[in-house]
């Protein structure tokens, strides 16, 4: 059984979520990838007790995550139960579903069947008896949004999840879907979009409605699927996932202009002594509607050093500026 740090809560920044009375680290844990069952297992126990030992307390799953889909959770769930099942009530432990996870009309989309029975199996595979929170994992137009909110509804009043979330929904979806689950009397906690410097949807709309409700907001991607680190400042590593033949950064994105504009970015955070990714994390966590970035890691170093971008949270107007001409200017020509 792991022995936690006693100092770990000194090393980490904890903000409220939106209006509610919980609390987050500025940075949480995403396992997403690396943590799947073709992953090392002592790799993955690493870093789950090294970030918990740094003071997070999130770790952020979804029910395909792995591969295969339901590997991350039955993973988690091992280091759960090895190492940091003393530690439970300190741990916000979150799940989704949405995206396709088992064949037939069943097991993809909004619905009521699937929602309830994919958090049943997420249990089982964690090992857990209820999630600190419950998203649903994307917009399923398909699905009435009131059976989708009263699934989720459901899920805690079953006391199968403490909160429910959302992730992924626009502006007008996120504000019907607040509406229908503050009717039913379970509020909506929390919105996770993806947000970077180089993806700035979420400001067109969606961090307006945000404030306005008192979501609090948990973002992925914050480096842009890699992109915003130093691996892609001159060509692409073999080892790197643009170099993959599959997977949501393709070579095809790593443009002249791109290259440019990475490296403009990286000494701009030199100057601020942080690396690129460090820089892209504070950048994100500079947003005052921002809770909590969700970071991803594939080795513990990877995740001492992104956590390195606490300690320089602060942005000159004249550094806001200059990122905004980069990602402007650089990328679109």
């Amino acid at each position: 059984m792991h022995r936690a740090d006693e100092q770990r809560y000194n090393k980490m920044i904890y903000k409220r979520c939106g209006t509610s009375g919980l609390k987050l680290p500025l940075v949480s844990l995403g396992l997403w990838h690396n943590f799947g069952e073709v992953d090392s297992y002592q790799n993955a126990k690493n870093m789950v007790c090294r970030a918990f030992d740094l003071g997070i307390t999130h770790f952020d799953l979804a029910n395909n995550y792995g591969p295969p889909a339901g590997s991350a959770e039955e993973t988690f769930g091992k280091i759960l139960k090895n190492c940091l099942m003393p530690y439970r009530d300190e741990l916000i432990i979150s799940s989704k579903a949405g995206y396709g996870m088992w064949p037939g009309p069943y097991g993809d989309g909004g619905s009521r069947k699937y929602l309830l029975a994919s958090l049943d199996q997420s249990l089982m595979r964690m090992g857990i008896d209820y999630v600190d929170i419950f998203y649903s994992h994307r917009f399923d137009p398909e699905t009435p949004l009131e059976e989708t909110m009263t699934a989720l509804d459901r899920a805690v009043r079953a006391g199968k999840a403490l909160y429910v979330g959302i992730s992924s929904y626009s502006a007008e979806q996120t504000k019907q879907a607040a509406s229908i689950l503050k009717d039913l009397g379970t509020p909506c906690l929390i919105h996770q979009p993806s947000y970077s410097i180089l993806n700035r949807w979420i400001e067109d709309g969606l961090t307006t409605v945000l404030d306005q409700i008192g979501l609090g907001c948990i973002v992925f991607s914050p480096l842009a699927q890699g992109l915003l680190t130093n691996k892609y400042l001159k060509d692409i590593p073999a080892d790197s996932r643009a170099a993959k033949e599959s997977g949501f950064l393709q070579k095809s994105a790593i443009t002249p202009q791109v290259v440019v504009a990475m490296n403009a970015l990286n000494s701009l955070a030199e100057s601020r002594e942080q690396s690129l990714a460090q820089m892209a994390i504070s950048w994100v966590l500079h947003n005052k509607t921002v809770t909590s970035a969700i970071m991803g890691a594939s080795k513990v170093s990877q995740l001492e050093d992104c956590l390195q971008a606490l300690k320089r949270l602060d942005f000159s107007i004249e550094e806001l500026d200059k990122i905004d001409f980069i990602v402007k200017e650089l990328l679109t020509k």
